[in-house]
């Protein structure tokens, strides 16, 4: 790998070289590298470009590491990929995507990422979408992600995008049965005349299962945010939706909760607060010696993180 593309590994990964273990390691369109271990098997898709990740039932205290790098301008890439996380495992999945565009061709990366988490698995997925480079061309993500649940399984998801990406639409649906829990925590950060949207869909069908929606963004310069949340109440279950978002300059951002109960024993909350910085915490901390640039920078970097 070049600097460009160590420098965008390490932003989306926190990795300086391929990884031990299991990986997926794609780069510019392309599957580079890959390595399965005893309990976690990679299996290059033959229809279509992707792979299927089986982890064995039992599985412990193991990661998978699924970077992709984009470094080419003009890069258009699609991938699918399955997860099977088998009975009783307790993973985690560092996955993530970085963009170089110094080109004028936009480059582009979408996901269709469909987890199936089998009765009391419990997966922690972690991922960071980032952009660089100084070229016109845009550097677009696309992430779609489907979740099947099954009788006390656990999925949480921290999915984190803080610069350089112009344009993004994150789609995410999930299926939830008897005691599942769904936990979903993302943070964004736009700037320019960036664009993001993100839509959950959850069902929550069974009997005592839990679903956590916690989106927090900032808006700078003329960008534009759109958080979308559906929570459809089928069962006895308990569901939490919240968006936090601080508007800078002239940024905008739209919250657009909406919570359905079907069943008598449903309990559904939605959440949303959207505001400048109160300027009785800037003054706070300029009177502690900062410039109003740096109060500035120091409530956003806590509110994010």
């Amino acid at each position: 790998m070049d600097s460009i593309q160590l420098e965008l590994l390490n932003a989306v990964a926190g990795l300086h070289e391929v990884p031990q273990g299991a990986y997926s390691l794609r780069i510019n369109g392309e599957a580079v590298g890959k390595n399965s271990t005893e309990n976690i098997d990679i299996v290059k898709k033959e229809d279509k470009p992707g792979i299927d990740i089986i982890i064995k039932p039992g599985t412990k205290n193991e990661s998978l590491h699924m970077p992709v790098i984009l470094s080419q301008s003009g890069v258009q890439d699609m991938v699918y990929n399955d997860f099977y996380i088998g009975e009783d495992a307790d993973v985690t999945i560092v996955a993530g995507c970085g963009i170089h565009n110094g080109g004028d061709k936009k480059s582009e990366h979408d996901g269709i990422h469909t987890f199936h988490v089998a009765k009391n698995a419990r997966v922690k997925y972690v991922e960071k979408h980032y952009g660089s480079g100084d070229g016109a061309g845009e550097r677009i993500l696309n992430p779609q992600t489907i979740i099947y649940i099954e009788e006390d399984g656990y999925l949480e998801m921290d999915t984190v995008q803080i610069k350089g990406v112009d344009s993004t639409v994150r789609t995410t649906t999930a299926e939830l049965k008897d005691r599942a829990t769904l936990i979903i925590k993302e943070k964004i950060m736009t700037h320019g005349k960036q664009y993001a949207k993100t839509d959950f869909v959850v069902d929550m069908n069974g009997d005592e299962c839990k679903a956590n929606l916690i989106s927090r963004s900032v808006a700078k310069d003329e960008s534009h945010q759109i958080f979308v949340s559906k929570i459809n109440g089928n069962n006895r279950c308990m569901g939490h939706s919240e968006c936090d978002a601080i508007l800078m300059d002239q940024g905008s951002v739209s919250a657009i909760p909406e919570i359905t109960a079907n069943h008598l024993e449903a309990s559904l909350i939605h959440e949303a607060a959207i505001g400048k910085i109160a300027g009785e915490q800037i003054t706070k901390l300029m009177t502690l010696g900062l410039t109003e640039a740096e109060a500035e920078a120091q409530i956003v970097n806590g509110f994010l993180r």
